[in-house]
This record gives structure tokens, sequence and C-alpha cells, in this order.
């Protein structure tokens, strides 16, 4: 996708992730505003994955660490095939499948998580079995800044650059605030960029709004052969509605019916 095509596509997904928390009556709605534009161009320009190649061995493996904004994920996995988006009706519904953290139960899905710090730690395990069985697939994982003080993710990094994984990319959603209050405040872990680079890892900063930079970003990895790669997207939580933009309270909130319609006229 151009990158006219790729500012509507986000309209679109950020419309759909209102429609479907607020059928649900839940979701996790700044974090799945925030992240929305990186999951457009890794899955519309960037990963080499497809309902078709779903199971295929050599595909890319895409792993939400930050899986309470699922539904970002559902309705990006919806777009592209994996499942009919008429699922998403059922969101958080008795006995569905589309709960409020990813699972393997969902087409397209490639790992459970949910428990943050995890995904790191799986992303790590799985490109350390690509290197072993000699295939080319690469790993993206998707961070939450507020779940960065988990011990696991910085055990994973060490091993990442113990074992050289340049054929791993994590991903930072660094929009600054957690559901307890602003990242800096509940347990500051700047600077990200300082500290990968002292665990041996080869980082970039990316206005992760900015899908230019995003696609440019992408297209360089592995940014330093031998080493995994960082990308700290900077971001605004609640992005693209303008009373949910930088407000802690929308970390998980679902709009009311006011609400909905000015954040409806306002992503057009």
């Amino acid at each position: 996708m151009n990158t006219n095509e790729l500012v509507r596509k986000s309209v679109e997904y950020r419309r759909k992730i209102l429609k479907y928390i607020v059928g649900a009556n839940a979701g996790h709605t700044g974090g799945s505003l925030s992240c929305i534009d990186v999951l457009n161009v890794l899955y519309n320009n960037v990963l080499n994955v497809s309902p078709e190649t779903a199971k295929s061995p050599t595909r890319d493996r895409y792993i939400q660490s930050k899986g309470h904004t699922v539904e970002a994920l559902y309705v990006v996995l919806a777009d592209q095939g994996f499942f009919p988006e008429s699922d998403l009706e059922t969101l958080c519904q008795y006995k569905s499948h589309y709960i409020g953290h990813p699972t393997k139960k969902i087409n397209g899905v490639e790992q459970n998580t949910g428990s943050l710090g995890h995904g790191l730690s799986l992303s790590v395990g799985t490109a350390i079995s690509a290197k072993l069985d000699d295939l080319d697939f690469r790993v993206f994982t998707l961070l939450g800044d507020g779940e960065l003080p988990e011990g696991s993710n910085w055990e994973a990094a060490l091993l990442a650059s113990h074992y050289k994984l340049d054929n791993l990319c994590a991903i930072v959603d660094k929009n600054t605030l957690q559901i307890s209050g602003p990242t800096a405040d509940v347990c500051n872990t700047d600077p990200l960029d300082d500290k990968f680079d002292a665990f041996g890892w080869a980082v970039r900063h990316v206005d992760g709004h900015d899908f230019d930079a995003l696609q440019a970003a992408f297209d360089a990895l592995p940014f330093q052969a031998g080493k995994p790669s960082l990308i700290i997207a900077h971001t605004v939580k609640g992005k693209g509605v303008s009373f949910m933009e930088n407000q802690l309270k929308w970390h998980h909130g679902v709009p009311n019916p006011a609400q909905y319609e000015q954040a409806m006229s306002e992503l057009i």
C-alpha cells in the first residue's frame, strides 16, 4: 500500500476498533488506537504471512506482547482475511473465542499473550528456532512501554543479543501512559535506547503515526547484522479521537453513545 492508502486504512481500522469495543461493552481503547498504525504497516506492507501461508514454516511471525490491546489485532486480522469480520460481533461474549487477549484459538494469532512481559521471551525463542532450523523467517513483537519494567523482558533482551538474533524486531508502543499513571511516574524505564544499546541491540526511534517513517524503519531491518533490532515508536494514546488523546482514563473505556458519535465524526 502507498502512504495515502495506509492513511485511509488506519481511519477504517480506528472506526472498527471503536465499533467492536462499543458492541462488546469492553476494551482497551487508548492503546489499541495508539498501536494501530504500526499494525497497519506491518500487515499490509511488511509481514510475509497470509491466511494461505498461516501454517507455512517460512512465514513471518508476529507476537503481540501487549495483548490487552487485542482489538487492534483482531480488526487487522479480519481485514487480512484470517476470519470473517462478522466474528467480531461476538467479542467478549459468552463462549466466544474472541476474548480480551490474544489466543491461538483465533486464526492468525501466533501465541497466547496478555501476561505482560512474556511476548518478548516467546519471540526470542521463536527467533532462536529459526536460526537452529536454518529458516529465514523474521519475528516481530509489539511491546507496551508500561510492561517494560517486567524483568522477563530484560532476560529476553540479554538472550537475544547473546544469540545474535538479527531476525528479531521488537517494537515499543511508547505512548507514555499505562493503567495506573504516566510510565515515567509508575516505573521509569528511560532512556530505553541506552538500555537496549547496552544490552546489545540496534535501536531506532520513529514517529509511530508516520507511515513513511515506519516503512523506512521496517525496510532497514536488520539495523545491524548480528544484532536484534528495536524500534521505539513514539505514539499518542487514543490517537485519532480528540477527547481520548493522551487521556489516562481511556486506557480501558467504552464510549457512550454521544462520545461514539463524536469519535466517528472525527474519524473521516
